[in-house]
């Protein structure tokens, strides 16, 4: 792989969530194709500008679909049970990661209840399993953008891989369309026409099938009428539209749109995304589907900025694990490129840096125009804008235009999203924090002074409990040196870190106003957190108490607790997912119910440890992998409605569980989860409080 590969990798997951982004306003069922032209006429820009645009099935599912094969030993060794696992590991019920319509309505809803079931795919998706409309809706294609970035030049493993993903959930045309759309993908890292890649990509589809046959239709009217793609979106009406197929959002209907898109779009990134959304059906999936493709087709040059910019590099997914939620882009890009090599048996190029680790915040701004998310709160005086080539490798350039005394700008990065940061609850994302306090940030940066005084910065982190700003102390920055600014996060007591920056200032008076740059080369955070979770700094958001996300149950803050109760079993899980060490003490108390345990190395929903009361007189370790094990039980008697200040200390193969200052279980066999967030379960039916949790 070299490094232009990387770079387009990198461009289509961006046009994917351009794409998602533009359609993602006018999808039906209210919004029409006719609907669209009355309001907009032609759609050439964002209709809506979000606070934060929050998460969307079509980006969840390329962003977690395939994460099991990151951590799997041999990854090409894929399997569709592998994405089945993912669904089930990533994905809370009923809420969150794709459209919970009801069995026999939602595709995806039908395919997850059958994998609770134990139906394996491809029953789990098949014609025979849930009939053929339902197989045959959308999300076949939707989803499997990862898969094309994941093989480029190779449309045949991308088309493979897409398959077996898609049949977990689908089957029919709908897998035609999981492998038509990755291979288009992959084939456009090769070429730089559009006719091209739809020319070879139609050779891995049936020939027999109705998708193909609606999409050589397209490509027969097309070539008969080139000009005008209005003429060819009322022919699919007539000839493909809705009223011939059922179900909510059939791929057929769509795959006519998306080889539209494509084709009067004519390789022009913006016109292909803006055409697949004004045509109506699903448009943010077939605008995200057609912008992955020109994405790679054009690289990060062909994306326009008026797309880019309200993006900045940042999207919002809404799995189980909150801290990966915050999809920082570049960082996104480098890990499939990296899972990409694996897969390809190709070393790295120079562009992935070799010390980088999944699950650090390591911002390098390596990749053409990236900003990591980074923001300013005063354009006016701040402007951010990519620069190349400083110090040897690309910057984030902080354009300081006549500041005087008395001006202030703060640039930072969100670490942590809180319900106020969005504009509507799309798929109820849930989030832990990135940042904690007793980590390391470290800024690398450079000053280019054109005129004025001294410029000062203080780096900052923003409690995101009283919104207030806690200062460090002030540093002047001296020219043309490459300074690293180094500081831990400070002690918040019970509260977290939602932004991690830099104030900048300067004593610059009027007369002589500071005019210069100051860029950003890198931004990292390292070392092991020590926080604590105060109830009375957190709220109850998407249906989560923060900073939790949940599987199941209710949960509610009461006196400064949270808790938890249900009917039929619950599990809730926040932290680093990367921690592999663990000293977490906390105050429980089990109202009723008889299994209460902590969770601890937490893969998922359904990979963990948990130790805790487990039955009358009873504590129980358990191991957790898609089925429990018990690993050992002691005696305890412990009580119904009494509170227990718990401890488990859980250190490479060994964990310790405390109860009021006693040790009262210890093993030394842990393996095979070599880290994972924390959290709490709940067996059958209980309720519990839990109070003062501190954690190092």
């Amino acid at each position: 792989m070299d490094n232009s590969t990387v770079e387009k990798i990198y461009a289509g997951f961006l046009g994917k969530c351009f794409g998602v982004r533009l359609g993602a306003p006018v999808e039906p069922q209210i919004w029409t194709y006719k609907k669209i032209r009355e309001i907009y006429g032609n759609m050439d820009h964002y209709t809506k500008y979000y606070k934060t645009f929050a998460a969307d099935d079509d980006t969840n599912g390329p962003v977690f679909f395939h994460r099991m094969l990151l951590e799997k030993s041999n990854p090409k060794d894929f399997r569709a049970d592998d994405v089945a696992k993912a669904w089930l590991n990533f994905g809370r019920e009923n809420i969150g990661m794709f459209w919970w319509g009801g069995n026999g309505v939602s595709t995806e809803h039908t395919a997850y209840l059958n994998l609770l079931k134990g139906i394996i795919p491809p029953e789990s998706g098949s014609i025979a399993q849930n009939g053929k409309v339902l197989a045959e809706q959308i999300g076949g294609q939707i989803f499997i953008d990862t898969w094309g970035l994941l093989f480029p030049n190779n449309p045949v493993k991308a088309a493979e891989f897409a398959l077996k993903a898609a049949s977990v959930s689908h089957d029919g045309d709908a897998l035609e369309g999981a492998k038509f759309i990755a291979a288009c993908i992959a084939i456009a890292f090769s070429t730089d026409s559009i006719t091209d890649v739809v020319a070879q990509a139609m050779t891995f589809v049936d020939p027999d099938s109705t998708y193909y046959k609606v999409i050589s239709a397209v490509l027969e009217f097309h070539a008969e009428n080139p000009d005008d793609w209005f003429e060819c979106r009322e022919y699919l009406e007539q000839e493909w539209g809705y009223d011939k197929y059922g179900g909510v959002v059939h791929v057929i209907p769509n795959a006519g749109v998306c080889m539209m898109a494509l084709l009067y779009g004519d390789g022009d990134f913006a016109r292909t995304i803006e055409i697949a959304s004004m045509s109506g059906w699903d448009t943010d999936c077939n605008a995200g589907n057609c912008g992955t493709i020109l994405g790679v087709l054009n690289g990060v040059s062909g994306l326009p900025a008026k797309y880019r910019t309200p993006t900045n590099d940042r999207i919002i997914t809404s799995s189980v694990i909150g801290e990966l939620n915050i999809v920082d882009i570049p960082t996104f890009a480098r890990e499939t490129a990296i899972l990409s090599c694996q897969l390809n048996d190709e070393p790295r190029p120079d562009l992935l840096d070799h010390d980088f680790e999944l699950g650090k915040i390591d911002y390098d701004f390596s990749l053409p125009g990236s900003t990591h998310g980074f923001m300013s709160d005063n354009y006016f005086k701040t402007e951010l804008r990519h620069v190349e080539n400083k110090v040897g490798h690309n910057a984030l350039g902080i354009l300081i235009d006549r500041m005087v005394e008395g001006d202030q700008s703060h640039i930072f990065t969100k670490t942590y999203y809180r319900r106020r940061d969005f504009s509507d609850e799309r798929y109820k994302p849930c989030f832990a924090p990135q940042v904690y306090p007793g980590q390391t940030a470290s800024f690398q940066i450079l000053l280019e002074k054109w005129q004025g005084g001294n410029l000062v910065v203080r780096p900052y982190v923003k409690d995101t409990f009283s919104e207030s700003y806690l200062y460090l102390s002030p540093q002047v920055v001296e020219p043309d040196q490459l300074k690293e600014l180094t500081f831990e996060i400070p002690d918040m007591a019970g509260s977290f870190p939602e932004e991690v920056g830099l104030l900048v200032e300067t004593d610059s008076e009027l007369s002589n106003r500071f005019f210069g740059q100051l860029n950003i080369c890198s931004f990292k955070v390292s070392g092991k957190p020590k926080y604590s979770i105060d109830f009375s700094k957190q709220s109850y958001e998407f249906l989560n108490v923060t900073p939790f996300a949940f599987n199941n149950g209710q949960r509610t803050i009461e006196e400064n607790k949270m808790v938890l109760e249900c009917d039929k079993g619950m599990s809730c899980f926040t932290g680093d997912y990367y921690t592999k060490d663990i000293d977490a003490e906390f105050i429980y108390q089990a109202e009723y119910g008889m299994e209460h345990q902590f969770i601890f190395k937490a893969r998922g929903i359904r990979q963990y440890y948990a130790i805790g009361f487990d039955g009358y007189n009873s504590i129980s370790l358990i191991r957790n992998d898609f089925g429990s094990k018990e690993c050992q039980r002691v005696e305890f008697a412990w009580k119904s409605g009494e509170e227990y200040r718990m401890r488990v200390n859980s250190q490479g193969n060994e964990c310790k569980l405390f109860i009021n200052g006693q040790e009262v279980l210890c093993y030394d066999k842990i393996d095979g989860f070599q880290s994972g967030m924390f959290g709490y379960r709940i067996g059958k039916e209980g309720k519990a409080r839990i109070s003062e949790i501190h954690v190092q």
